[in-house]
């Protein structure tokens, strides 16, 4: 297996687990985390032995909790226009010809509610907490994470999750749509290793098919999020979006209006 810094992957009986190793960030993720996934992803995704991906955290604590904003000033530490291959990343979960599960263990916020989106099917445990920060950081997705999101769960409840930035529970995940089962913590694995096992019992061309054709409907938002990263970047240079990030690190409340 290929070792790699940010994340840990495995390959086990026709599943690859991708599981982002950065607890002590709660998962959030870095340009190199997101490059290592990407990394993961491309090994999985046109290896013929593999049929189902799953994406997850270490830890009981977080999912991922979005972009590390200790590694954000004006723009993150790694590559693509704002210093993260995010396009690159959630354009790649949805084209890889295999399901993407994401197995939410805990924290899903921000960009790690995001990637839930993108993701083809999601299963959390019952401690799992969903929502979006970037307004409050002076950030957002321009793309998959809200029109996308949109698609998943509706427009008033997409607009509600970000101009209220909530914390939401599992519970309330399923009932929206954003997630597809519920179980508890214990169980979390047994859950998402029945579900993908039931998907290798099926033909990898057709789900293959299926795949691409559920894409072919919303493909056009990557276009959308690839102007809004430009914008985004625009944003992040700003003085209202620098603030976001510095009372984060200073643990107070953001002055954006001053």
């Amino acid at each position: 297996m290929r070792s790699f810094e940010d994340i840990l992957y495995t390959e086990h009986g026709g599943v690859a687990t991708i599981a982002i190793n950065r607890p002590e960030k709660y998962n959030a993720f870095r340009g190199q985390t997101c490059d290592e996934i990407i990394q993961a992803l491309h090994l999985a995704g046109w290896n013929k032995d593999i049929g189902v991906i799953i994406l997850t955290g270490v830890g009981e604590k977080a999912f991922c909790s979005g972009g590390d904003q200790s590694a954000q000033e004006g723009g993150y530490d790694g590559r693509g226009i704002i210093g993260l291959p995010l396009e690159e990343l959630h354009s790649l979960i949805r084209e890889v010809p295999k399901p993407v599960i994401a197995r939410v263990n805990g924290y899903a916020i921000g960009g790690g509610n995001v990637l839930v989106t993108c993701c083809d099917l999601a299963i959390a445990s019952e401690n799992a907490i969903f929502g979006q920060v970037g307004p409050r950081v002076g950030s957002v997705d321009p793309g998959f994470g809200t029109a996308y999101l949109s698609r998943v769960i509706g427009e008033k409840r997409a607009r509600e999750i970000w101009y209220l930035c909530r914390k939401y529970t599992a519970q309330q995940a399923l009932e929206w749509g954003l997630v597809n089962a519920v179980v508890p913590m214990d169980q979390l694995d047994q859950e998402v290793e029945k579900w993908a096992q039931e998907i290798m019992a099926l033909s990898p061309t057709a789900i293959s098919i299926a795949k691409r054709s559920f894409n072919a409907d919303s493909d056009s938002i990557k276009g959308i999020g690839s102007l809004g990263m430009q914008t985004l970047k625009l944003f992040y240079e700003s003085e209202e979006s620098k603030e976001g990030v510095k009372a984060f690190l200073e643990k107070r409340k953001p002055r954006f209006r001053d």
